[in-house]
């Protein structure tokens, strides 16, 4: 790949303008790898302009743009795409041959095991896991040796690479439920709010790890060997462009939607607003209706879905009064209900509970 800290977004160039996000301790680490070599980082941090200055501010931060240049002219210079963090050198287009190896997968999940693998054939310096334990799949990093001054840079870069090959294999955003990390909180702790977007980030964890919601290992490949070798010449950082498609996004929507109020078991979610789901997916509520949109889906439909089910289900299953069964489909008031589910189903719900029992 062109870089550990980059992944393909949406195949655009990234932008020189785009916020300034990611620590200055990455590119110290980059040039930690260049003074092992007895090599100078000028031209790499030239090409990326960066001032050279600037390394030694503790503070600083440069753009996902600058990030992918001195990155991609450090593995070429060095002719090594792990940028010192191993034992040997990772030549040129190693990263890229890993990813040849996961595109012929059937789904994410497959892909994910095999460039776990196959990560462990090029750097048995650490060892990646994908694991799954009832609805939340992890991708955790087991380190065989100390890694020294490059630790964080690499733990970071190794899981943002996993991550966004994923991404771009199945075109869809996978948010994360969490983020963990076996070191101390670095200076720069605020940061990986941006690199690893979506849940809490721990530090001081057992183990350096990735966690997301199982389904999404279940996704199909969406891209060939065509696009692979299109992808590996314009890779982007994952800094901040993220993904803008969630191709779960209806079935995520659908569960909150479903799930029961908490202290109120029997009323469902379905009459939340654009904001509190928004919240509860950590996107914004304009968000959250564009890429309902771009999957061919609306909140009110999707409310109507749930409310529908939610509906039918109790007035065959159970004996509540018709009002009990509006509450809990998230209805303020029978009557709205009742003209609801008229519109549905073409009967009342009292002459669905009669027909549906008749049939059954």
């Amino acid at each position: 790949m062109k870089s550990p800290a980059s992944v393909p977004s949406e195949g655009l160039p990234a932008p020189k303008t785009a916020p300034a996000a990611t620590p200055i301790a990455f590119v110290q680490a980059i040039a930690l790898a260049y003074r092992r070599r007895g090599m100078s980082p000028a031209w790499a941090l030239a090409q990326a302009q960066i001032a050279p200055g600037l390394l030694f501010d503790e503070s600083a931060r440069i753009t996902a743009w600058q990030m992918e240049e001195v990155s991609g002219a450090a593995m070429r210079e060095l002719d090594d795409e792990a940028l010192g963090w191993f034992g040997r050198r990772l030549p040129w287009g190693s990263y890229g041959m890993l990813a040849r190896a996961s595109i012929s997968s059937p789904d994410l999940g497959v892909a994910l095991k095999r460039w776990c693998r196959h990560h462990g054939l090029l750097a048995d310096d650490i060892t990646l896991h994908l694991t799954q334990a009832d609805s939340t799949a992890t991708l955790a990093i087991v380190e065989n040796r100390d890694l020294g001054s490059l630790r964080e840079f690499c733990l970071v870069s190794v899981l943002r690479n996993a991550l966004g090959l994923g991404c771009w294999m199945v075109d869809s955003r996978v948010p994360l439920l969490a983020a963990e990390f076996a070191f101390a909180p670095p200076r720069h702790a605020e940061a990986y709010g941006v690199l690893f977007p979506g849940g809490p980030v721990r530090f001081h964890a057992p183990q350096t790890a990735i966690h997301f919601d199982a389904r999404y290992l279940a996704l199909p490949l969406r891209r060939d060997e065509a696009a692979l070798r299109q992808m590996l010449q314009h890779a982007l950082p994952l800094t901040v462009l993220q993904y803008r498609r969630d191709r779960l996004l209806v079935a995520r929507v659908r569960q909150l939607l479903g799930a029961p109020v908490q202290g109120h078991p029997g009323q469902a979610l379905a009459a939340h607003s654009a904001e509190s789901l928004a919240h509860l997916l950590h996107v914004s509520p304009r968000t959250l209706h564009r890429q309902l949109k771009e999957e061919g889906a609306t909140l009110q439909g999707l409310k109507d879905d749930v409310r529908q089910g939610r509906a039918m289900e109790l007035l065959h299953r159970s004996d509540r009064p018709i009002k009990q069964v509006a509450e809990a489909a998230g209805f303020v008031n029978e009557k709205s209900f009742i003209r609801a589910f008229k519109g549905w189903t073409g009967h009342s719900p009292a002459e669905y509970r009669r027909l549906a029992r008749t049939a059954a």
